[in-house]
């Protein structure tokens, strides 16, 4: 049973999936302190507010909002540029190497007849 489990564990998407979960949360601690240790002070300055959680209007605290719109923006931007446009890169490399081609993509019957059906009206016209 256990070298079940152990082939099951090494088919690579188990492991894949646990590693980014854990650098995702170690990444979002890096960027959350950035945004709440610079950004957010540094936006709170711009609008004369204390701090950023600080900022009020008729009682509505958007400021909250706001930096958690920030702090997920920056997550994002990072783990896209930090981690998929490498990895799409990698692959593409890996995959010259190897000679591997992507698949063309198949046309759809109907596109393929509704297109013979346009080209075949204006050879007529």
């Amino acid at each position: 049973m256990l070298s079940g489990f152990k082939k099951f564990l090494m088919q690579g998407n188990v492991i894949d999936l646990a590693v980014a979960v854990v650098i995702g949360t170690a990444f979002n601690a890096v960027v959350d302190s950035i945004v709440k240790g610079l950004l957010t002070p540094l936006i709170a300055r711009i609008f004369n507010a204390k701090d950023l959680a600080g900022m009020t209007w008729e009682g509505f605290a958007y400021g909250s909002v706001l930096a958690a719109i920030i702090n997920f923006v920056l997550v994002a931007g990072a783990i896209y540029f930090v981690v998929v446009v490498p990895m799409n890169h990698l692959i593409e490399r890996r995959n010259a190497k190897l000679g591997i081609k992507e698949p063309e993509a198949e046309v759809d019957p109907q596109i393929a007849l509704l297109t013979e059906i346009r080209d075949s009206l204006a050879a007529r016209n």
